[in-house]
């Protein structure tokens, strides 16, 4: 699928911010008075950040409000929902800690919770789609969620468990990579079956329109394996393997600034590739192969 800057930006921001609320909110000694003030102002700051953006990659933004109406059956309007409660309890237990340095943990403990849903939420939105082979696989908010966790614990300072989360994230897009360059071939799609013509094995002579239209920008992407390659190597290098290093280190500020910027980098790399690599099945009725 084409990686729009939006939902980059998106799945980057708004993972890191939740990510972070949540060990602010589970934090059995939480900061207080401006310490707590600049902690959660960052992590608000991605939070929305990333919900900003995504309400830009809508296409019409001014109707984004109508998107907590359908939590019935829209995993979209669930993130909305859960976003909106993870926001306010967060908010709320922040205002307790920074104008009265008093921690009301449950307030903290259910903020934390209803972020976990969040990120989870935005990852179901990608998982469900089953004309994706690549995301539609349980695999998907696992990953989720420990980019969420391992970029929160490195936000929060938590060196211990951010080199333990960063190594099994790693570890988890390993394999993600590894699989997900299987599962549209384990899928069993095929043109023939994009198209209906199951009889004979049928081959596209020419695309179905002469120009470009709505599928073919965003559901039809194909990124080169070589190029691939390369950028799952500078993705994994700079979100895990050097802020993992950095961490190992005698500790240093400039140390652990730089190891959030390079897993910020990082993420954002792997991002891309997230969307780039996605093969939709509708690819195969426009005679595009997947990549590779």
């Amino acid at each position: 699928m084409h990686p729009a800057p939006s939902l980059i930006a998106f799945t980057t921001l708004s993972g890191l911010g939740f990510g972070l609320l949540f060990w602010l909110g589970i934090d059995a000694t939480p900061p207080t008075g401006w310490v707590a003030f600049v902690f959660f102002a960052i992590a608000f700051v991605l939070a929305l950040g990333g919900l900003g953006a995504s309400a830009k990659h809508l296409g019409r933004p001014e109707r984004a409000l109508k998107a907590f109406t359908q939590w019935r059956s829209s995993w979209l309007s669930r993130e909305a929902w859960a976003a909106a409660a993870a926001l306010t309890l967060s908010g709320f237990y922040a205002a307790a800690l920074v104008f009265f340095a008093t921690p009301v943990l449950p307030l903290g403990w259910l903020g934390a919770l209803m972020a976990l849903v969040t990120v989870g939420s935005t990852a179901m939105i990608y998982t469900q789609l089953r004309t994706v082979p690549r995301w539609h696989d349980p695999s998907t908010p696992v990953v989720f969620l420990l980019y969420a966790l391992a970029g929160g614990a490195l936000l929060s300072g938590r060196v211990v468990a951010a080199i333990l989360l960063l190594v099994a994230c790693g570890a988890a897009q390993g394999w993600v990579w590894w699989d997900g360059d299987r599962r549209l071939a384990r899928s069993g799609t095929t043109l023939a079956s994009a198209t209906g013509l199951t009889h004979g094995t049928p081959r596209a002579f020419e695309p179905p329109h002469t120009g470009s239209n709505y599928l073919t920008r965003e559901m039809v992407f194909v990124v080169g394996r070589k190029h691939a390659a390369k950028l799952r190597v500078i993705a994994a290098t700079l979100a895990f393997i050097l802020p993992v290093l950095l961490l190992l280190l005698p500790f240093h500020h400039l140390f652990a600034l730089v190891a959030v910027v390079s897993h910020v980098a990082g993420v954002v790399v792997a991002r891309w590739l997230f969307f780039a690599e996605a093969e939709h099945v509708v690819g195969l009725y426009y005679g595009r192969a997947p990549s590779g």
